[in-house]
């Protein structure tokens, strides 16, 4: 019998802000690959930061777990790598590519694909059709083995390109945490271009793999890593950070033009990935396979997720448990200010910024009730009617960290990078205004949080 290929398709900052969540977003290809598939309208990352949300996925580990405390270009990187999807992949006899964006490791040999493409020319990043070019040229290359093409795009990562010459703000709804200026709007005109080049890009892996014979025999896998790159967005661990699109799609296997509502987790991809393509699971993974939602099943695989952010241009520790009903958020800081660097440059922050962004309190605990407050804004942390809710979700993340082993909660020593060429941690307001400042410090102390 025909072994499943399988694509892996991926992009930077997107959240669920593609037309098959309703948004007004101009992404037929992706609503296209949704109605041939299933859309997952509940997934969430394990983390809402670019790499330990991937090394997550790709381990099926939470990231403290994996030993993927920040981002790549900050000094970190994936400490399992015999954990990533590709070596098991190849363990069990697929050819594995890798083209575009990984994130995971410094070097681009740090994970054993068995074909790995150049991202760029010179400096510069290759554009996503050439990526696809490449990626297809990958495929045709092979004798029939089955395969497993990584395949990233970095369009929808800031800075945007001007898009307001192709979608007028005048007529542009905000992200939902900001509000209705004709800043934040051309903001968003700049992230609908990008994303309709991903979108592009989607549409011609989906015209390649027709073409070639393999759409019927091929599950894609299309997700992102978090949110979209705003305030209050990315970084954070709200619906808005955590919250991602994914879509998965494989004929005769997989219920076409249907979604699910079940609360789920990017870890549990990779067990998924592994009963779908009839694979043994490895003895690492922490994620649960969601196979019954593929027929169509209305149930609830998991009734509880955890998520984490420790550092991403700030060390920033947080965790937090979200239920079908309540979200549950905790901060390991003594700084109780937003840590404004975590945030990309662009217009919506610019104007925040201006407005007083990095002088609002933020709370040590809260706890939201997601019935009947979905925009997650009034923390009913000191609510007495919410006591016990309280208790619960508190036992809950306690005992998660304790079982995973979380560096926060058994006080082992983590290795971070630190912000500034003086060693320090938390940076000061006048400081902690720039992600590109941050950036700029490449050669920096190593110590212990």
């Amino acid at each position: 019998m025909e072994r499943i290929n399988l694509v892996y398709i991926h992009c930077h900052d997107v959240g669920r802000y593609i037309s098959p969540f309703g948004y007004k977003m101009d992404t037929p290809c992706l609503q296209q690959l949704a109605e041939s598939g299933m859309l997952f309208r509940n997934m969430h990352c394990a983390a809402p930061s670019c790499s330990p949300s991937r090394a997550a996925m790709l381990t099926g580990m939470y990231a403290h777990c994996s030993g993927m405390y920040g981002l790549v270009n900050r000094g970190f990187e994936l400490e399992k790598k015999e954990c990533h999807l590709a070596p098991w992949l190849s363990c069990n006899d697929y050819k594995t590519i890798l083209a575009g964006t990984q994130h995971v490791v410094k070097d681009r040999d740090g994970i054993p694909y068995d074909i790995i493409l150049e991202e760029k020319k010179g400096e510069k990043v290759l554009n996503s059709q050439r990526l696809v070019c490449q990626g297809m040229e990958a495929l045709d290359s092979l004798n029939g083995e089955s395969f497993f093409l990584d395949i990233g795009f970095g369009d929808t990562h800031r800075p945007y390109r001007d898009g307001t010459a192709q979608y007028n703000p005048a007529y542009i709804y905000p992200p939902e945490p900001l509000p209705d200026t004709r800043q934040v709007r051309e903001d968003m005109a700049g992230f609908m271009a990008e994303a309709k080049i991903f979108d592009n890009a989607v549409g011609s892996i989906i015209n390649g793999l027709d073409s070639r014979g393999l759409l019927q025999n091929t599950l894609i896998l299309c997700t992102t890593d978090h949110g979209i790159a705003f305030p209050a967005m990315k970084c954070n661990l709200n619906k808005f950070g955590t919250g991602v699109f994914c879509i998965m799609s494989l004929p005769g296997k997989i219920m076409k033009g249907s979604a699910s509502d079940a609360l789920l987790s990017q870890i549990d991809l990779f067990p998924t990935i592994c009963e779908l393509l009839e694979l043994p699971q490895p003895p690492w993974l922490q994620g649960t396979s969601f196979i019954p939602l593929l027929k169509g099943n209305n149930e609830q695989i998991r009734d509880e997720l955890f998520a984490e952010i420790t550092y991403h241009c700030n060390y920033e520790p947080q965790r937090m448990v979200r239920t079908p009903n309540y979200l549950y958020i905790r901060r390991y800081t003594s700084r109780n200010k937003v840590y404004c660097a975590d945030c990309d440059e662009g217009l919506s922050k610019q104007m925040w910024m201006e407005n007083g962004w990095q002088d609002r309190s933020v709370d040590k605990e809260q706890l939201y009730d997601l019935m009947f407050d979905p925009q997650e804004a009034k923390n009913q942390v000191n609510n007495p009617e919410y006591e016990s809710v309280l208790v619960d979700m508190r036992e809950r993340l306690d005992c998660w960290q304790h079982e995973t082993s979380d560096f926060l909660y058994t006080g082992k020593e983590c290795k971070f990078i630190t912000n500034t060429p003086e060693g320090n941690i938390y940076v000061s307001k006048d400081t902690d205004c720039n992600t590109s400042d941050l950036w700029l410090i490449q050669e920096q102390p190593k110590g212990y949080a």
